[in-house]
């Protein structure tokens, strides 16, 4: 875990590290992660939003020959084919992987529950909000695959959901990463991004608990 707080902290110069070593492969590997985040269900807690925005700020700089329209097209498939897979899993083993030996340590109950409270109280909306959320996004595509909803209308709000998220995260840091005040707090900005996109779910909780009080 330690290891994964220093990869999200200081994941620019982590990126860094892994265009040097690998190259035209780099755009495989963060294709992989971002598939990962949402598809494999049991790793929620891979970086989404602060890596999307390390690449772009990355592909803005001009001693790296990375493409950022590369970026936001593989960044876009896959967290849509993530989401997707995520959604099969819920809609063929919803019931099946919570209980799990293995498989169950990393989707806890609770876990599950928040996010179905989430989908029961947003409905529909939960798909493309859930989007901007870490840890949430990974389970409401699995949680709603287990009521039955409908995987054409999940996709249709899927698709704009990755979309918006794909061109904010994107843009946000090719034109801003690179600014030299941004450049210099790096781990204090993608700090700043994921409580930022931490704050609907303890807007959601604290709402909750008021409610039962």
């Amino acid at each position: 875990m330690g290891t994964l707080i220093d990869f999200v902290l200081h994941i620019d110069a982590h990126l860094v590290n892994i265009v040097n070593n690998f190259g035209d492969w780099t755009y495989l590997i963060l294709f992989a992660i971002i598939f990962i985040e949402t598809g494999a269900v049991i790793m929620p807690f891979l970086p989404g939003d602060s890596l999307l925005f390390a690449a772009a700020a990355l592909s803005a700089n001009p001693n790296y020959t990375l493409n950022v329209w590369l970026f936001v097209i593989i960044f876009l498939i896959a967290s849509i084919c993530g989401d997707s897979l995520n959604f099969y899993l819920g809609s063929k083993f919803g019931d099946l992987i919570p209980k799990h030996k293995i498989l169950g340590k990393f989707i806890k109950e609770k876990d599950l529950k928040k996010a179905r409270e989430f989908f029961e109280k947003y409905g529909a909306l939960a798909i493309f909000l859930a989007r901007f959320m870490p840890i949430i996004r990974t389970f409401v595509p699995f949680v709603s695959a287990t009521t039955d909803f409908p995987y054409k209308r999940f996709i249709r709000y899927n698709l704009p959901a990755c979309i918006t998220w794909v061109a904010i995260c994107c843009g946000a840091g090719f034109y801003f990463g690179n600014i030299p005040v941004v450049k210099e707090h790096f781990s204090m900005v993608i700090i700043g991004i994921v409580l930022v996109s931490l704050i609907p779910a303890v807007v959601g909780i604290i709402k909750s608990k008021v409610a039962k009080d």
